[in-house]
C-alpha cells in the first residue's frame, strides 16, 4: 500500500509544489491539501510548507493557524501524526502551540538567502532517522524571519530533553538563540525547521540531496509501524 503524505497549501504558500516533488523522490504519494478543509484524506503524515501565508499580516504563521485544516492536523499530531513544519510551516506549527517558542525577524534585519550547514542534533524522530547524530548537512536557507526565539527556560529544556534537532554551523543566519534551526515535539513526531530540505533532493535544483533524507526517514517509518 501506497504511503500518502499531505502537503497543505495556504495563500500565500510558495514551495508546495517542491515539497510534493520531494515526497514523490522519496518514493511516498503526495497529497495536495486545501488549507480551507478539515479532511487531511487519509493521508499517513503532513508537510506544512514554506512561503509567506496570507502574507506574513499581523505575525509570520498567525492567521494559518486558524485555517480549518490546522484543527485537524493539530489534534492528529497530538495523537501521533507524523507533521513536518519547513520555515513557514515552523511558523504556523509555533503559532498553533504543537512547538514552543517563536520566529522574529532576522536579527540584521535583511532576507538571508544562502546555503547554510547544519548539524543533526537528533536523529531519532520521525523525520530525521535516515541521518545520523552529529551528521553535517548542506540545504538552502531563505527567510526573513527565521530568528527561533524562547525564553531560557524552554530552551534550557529543549537542550535537555533532546528536543533541538538542528543546529545552524559556521554562521547563524538570523541570530536564532544558542544556533538553533530546528526542533521537535516530546514525542518527535512534530518536527519544524527554517531551512529548506525539499529545495536539496536532487542535484539538478539543489546544492546537496542532503534533504531527501527528511522524506525517506517518515517513509521508512510509517512502512514500519
Amino acid at each position: 500500500m501506497t504511503t500518502r503524505i499531505g502537503v497543505v497549501t495556504f495563500p500565500g504558500s510558495l514551495d508546495d509544489v517542491d515539497a510534493r516533488r520531494a515526497i514523490r523522490l522519496a518514493g511516498a504519494e503526495p497529497v495536495a491539501l486545501w488549507h480551507r478543509d478539515k479532511n487531511l484524506n487519509q493521508v499517513d503524515a503532513v508537510v506544512l510548507p514554506g512561503g509567506f501565508s496570507y502574507g506574513d499580516y499581523l505575525r509570520c504563521g498567525a492567521i494559518a493557524r486558524f485555517s480549518p485544516v490546522m484543527e485537524t492536523i493539530v489534534d492528529q499530531a497530538r495523537a501521533g501524526l507524523p507533521v513536518l513544519g519547513i520555515c513557514n510551516g515552523f511558523q504556523v506549527l509555533c503559532e498553533s502551540h504543537l512547538l514552543p517558542g517563536a520566529l522574529t525577524r532576522n536579527d540584521h534585519l535583511h532576507f538571508v538567502c544562502r546555503d547554510q550547514r547544519l548539524r543533526v542534533e537528533n536523529a531519532d524522530t520521525a523525520w530525521t532517522s535516515d541521518y545520523a547524530e552529529g551528521q553535517e548537512i548542506t540545504v538552502p536557507l531563505k527567510n526573513g524571519e527565521g530568528g527561533y526565539v524562547a525564553d531560557e527556560r524552554t530552551l534550557d529544556e529543549l537542550e535537555a530533553t533532546g528536543r533541538v534537532v538542528f543546529r545552524y554551523l559556521d554562521v547563524n543566519p538570523n541570530g536564532s538563540r544558542r544556533d538553533i534551526a530546528g526542533i521537535c515535539n516530546e514525542a518527535g513526531n512534530v518536527v519544524g525547521l527554517m531551512p529548506h530540505p525539499e529545495h536539496a533532493v536532487e542535484t539538478l535544483t539543489g546544492p546537496t540531496t542532503d534533504g531527501l533524507g527528511f522524506f525517506t526517514s517518515v517513509l521508512k517509518k510509517l512502512v514500519a509501524s
